[in-house]
This record gives structure tokens, sequence and C-alpha cells, in this order.
């Protein structure tokens, strides 16, 4: 299988690639940090049919789009690479907040502008998003990061019922907080915390069964959604006093 992981430098995305390393797999391992990468591939190779690297700045859209053309078909693409700003009750600024929306939103868009139709020409394919459980309830302190994880879950919906008849599988993944760079930048008890390792256990777990919408912890995720059940004013003030 040639698995297409971005944002595989490190964290979630490099733990995937080790998970995916085997030799019925190719890895093509994309990120922004050349290092790292190389590093990985060095790692990895010997586990791997192949390792691949491309290095790329995801919103960096027009020389992403040529990397990815250049690749022909692949399998699957995990669409991991994503960032936050940490946590703040301020307005976010408009620069960071073009920035998590192109590198969480429109760079996914970039990349399956390319391949959806290699998809649709192959008759399949399997396109897995990383979402997050921060998409089903906006926190004061992450309103754009949570924005930009609901905006995932509204495209990878109509990604699915378009593509769904055509062999084509998309799979959105929606995790709590799981150890890597992004959760180290919070400076706050993080409920439910996984080690990255057994966190993308259980992601590769679930691609691997092909589930549609996976969300976990589960008990975390029914605490959300027990609170999203509650009446507005009730939710409001919960919310509020756990800030």
């Amino acid at each position: 299988m040639k698995i297409l992981i971005t944002g595989a430098s490190s964290g979630l995305g490099a733990e995937l690639a080790r998970q995916y390393a085997s030799k019925d797999n190719t890895l093509i391992l994309l990120a922004r940090r050349e290092d790292k990468l190389k590093k990985l591939q060095e790692e990895l190779t010997p586990l791997s049919q192949a390792v691949k690297i491309i290095v790329a700045d995801v919103s960096d859209f027009d020389t992403l789009q040529k990397k990815i053309e250049i690749l022909g078909f692949v399998d699957m693409v995990i669409l991991n690479a994503g960032i936050s700003i940490g946590h703040s009750e301020e307005l976010t600024s408009f620069g960071n907040f073009k920035k998590l929306y192109d590198v969480n939103v429109l760079s996914q868009h970039a990349i399956l502008e390319v391949l959806l139709p290699k998809f649709v020409e192959q008759k399949s394919g399997k396109i897995v998003f990383i979402s997050s459980l921060a998409s089903l309830i906006t926190m004061p302190t992450s309103k754009a990061y949570s924005s930009t994880k609901r905006a995932i879950n509204a495209y990878a919906e109509g990604i699915r019922y378009k593509y769904n008849s055509k062999g084509i599988k998309v799979i959105n993944i929606l995790p709590g907080f799981i150890v890597s760079e992004m959760t180290d930048k919070n400076n706050f008890t993080m409920p439910f915390l996984l080690s990255t390792q057994k966190g993308v256990q259980r992601i590769k777990k679930a691609i691997d069964s092909n589930k549609r919408i996976y969300a976990f912890p589960k008990r975390f995720y029914f605490l959300i959604q027990l609170l999203n059940f509650l009446p507005k004013i009730l939710r409001e003030k919960i919310v509020n006093s756990v800030q």
C-alpha cells in the first residue's frame, strides 16, 4: 500500500509512519522540517518497502500541489498536518487566524484537489482526516482552532457523501489530548491525556477497520456530548466555570 502522511516530522504523523512501516507499505512522508524527515526516513527504511520524503510547507499551496501531482497514484492519504496557536481568551489576530485556516483546512483541499481525480480513476482510495474533539464544543480559549476542526468535520462529511459510491473511503478521526508538540504548548491539566503511541494505536485501528467517524477517548467524548445536550444557559455556566 502506498501511504501519504502529512505533518509527518513529529507527533502523531511520525508515530503513524512508524506504525504503518512494513514491507507491504511504501511511506511518503510530507512536512516542513527536512532534518526530522530524513532522520525518520533512516529509521523506517529497513522496516518498509520504501520511504520517500517530501519537504513542503502545506500552506504554500502552489508548491504543495505540484509536489503531490508528481506522486501519481496513492492508496491512502492521512491528512494529519495541523497547528495550534495555544489557548488564549484574547481574540486571535487575523494573521494567526488565517494561518490556522491555511494549514488546518485549506491545505487539505489543496491536496485532495490533486488526489481525488486519481482516486476516482483507480476506483479506490482512502482519505483520513485528523480532526479533534475540540470540534464538538468550542471553549472560549480555543475559538479559532475549534472552528477549523469543525470545518473539517463538515468538509469530510461532504466528501464522504460525494465519493462513497466511487469506492473511496473517508474516515474522520476526532482525538482528545494526545502527547505531541501541539499539546506540549498547553499549560493546563489535560483530561484523559494519552501517550503518543497509545493514541496512534487507536487511530490506526480505526483507520484499518474503516470507521467513518471515530471519536476518543470515549469517556471524554461522552462528557462533551452530555454537555452539548444540556440547556444552553446551563452549558454556558459550566463552560465558563472551567476556563
